[in-house]
């Protein structure tokens, strides 16, 4: 079995070949030759990193499985792996952005940062601070982010409803899915984005839907831009509509310098960094040797893409 890595990790070679000791593991560059490659039977590659991919599998069209140690398979092209068998870690890091999540709103709630103390404060003991108890907690998608999520807002005594792609029960006492998007959103006190950027999903929070957000609602986005409308979000958060928008993914990534996330007093804007623990990568990497497990003894692999829209079902 030929394994290429589009990136150098030694300690996952050695896991590799424990559990295929005479795999062949090779490391491929963006500026590798391909002439002298010979036959590729599974790719491991890294989210966005579409051009290597490509070059590769122009030079290797029978590649018989590909792995992209990422939750998300939309940064590639969808007719570079339409027909193909793609897996993904999906889950790895639910975690850790579950956390990231719950921190957003405690900081939005207890107004962190402005409510520490640098000098002496007008008063002692006084301050104008909310709490998670008793809000709704709006999360559209209830994959294992989202459901990590919900777990963890549950111990805060929020009300949480969800809203999935294909409308049915959530599976988790103490949450209810709702059938109409629209519907929900006026519930949620915070609104949490964690579903996959499709066709379908690309310009869901337009204007129409951030109009029914109610006044001073929190929008959190830990699944990728292009499901907001920014500039639409901009005008909601200038007039006070939405109190805060917490984002972990913008468009484009890195923000140039001076861009107007970065200074808006209602915005908590942080690098793409949600998915960041002490184990993300590890996670990451479980999911694939797992998978090559049960390719080896011709199991089904999980996290599978659906091709056809880069959405992991």
């Amino acid at each position: 079995m030929r394994i290429v890595m589009m990136f150098d990790f030694p300690a996952l070679s050695e896991r590799i070949r424990e559990i295929v000791p005479e795999a062949d593991i090779l490391t491929l560059s963006p500026t590798d030759p391909l002439d002298q490659l010979g036959r590729v039977d599974v790719v491991l590659a890294t989210p966005g990193d579409s051009q290597t991919l490509s070059r590769l599998l122009d030079h290797q069209p029978d590649v018989g499985w590909i792995h992209i140690l990422g939750t998300g398979v939309d940064d590639y092209p969808i007719d570079l792996l339409r027909g193909r068998l793609v897996s993904c870690s999906k889950g790895a890091t639910a975690v850790p952005i579950a956390e990231w999540v719950l921190a957003m709103m405690l900081a939005h709630a207890k107004r962190l940062p402005s409510s520490w103390a640098s000098v002496p404060p007008e008063q002692w003991f006084m301050a104008d601070l909310d709490t998670l108890e008793g809000k709704t907690l709006g999360i559209i998608g209830f994959g294992q982010i989202g459901q990590a999520i919900a777990r963890r807002a549950l111990a805060f005594d929020m009300n949480v409803i969800c809203h999935m792609r294909t409308h049915r029960s959530s599976g988790m006492s103490g949450v209810e899915s709702v059938a109409d998007l629209d519907e929900m959103i006026p519930y949620a006190d915070h609104l949490v984005l964690a579903l996959p950027s499709t066709a379908e999903t690309v310009g869901l929070m337009d204007t129409a839907r951030l109009s029914r957000l109610n006044r001073g609602s929190h929008l959190i986005n830990i699944s990728r831009a292009a499901l907001i409308d920014h500039e639409a979000l901009k005008e909601r958060l200038d007039s006070g509509q939405i109190t805060r928008a917490s984002l972990d993914v913008v468009s484009p990534e890195p923000l140039p310098d001076g861009h107007w996330l970065y200074q808006h007093p209602n915005v908590q804007l942080s690098p793409h960094i949600a998915w960041n623990g002490p184990r993300s990568h590890e996670r990451m990497s479980q999911a694939f040797l797992d998978n090559l497990r049960r390719r080896c003894a011709g199991d089904s692999l999980q996290g599978v893409v659906d091709t056809a829209c880069s959405y992991v079902p």
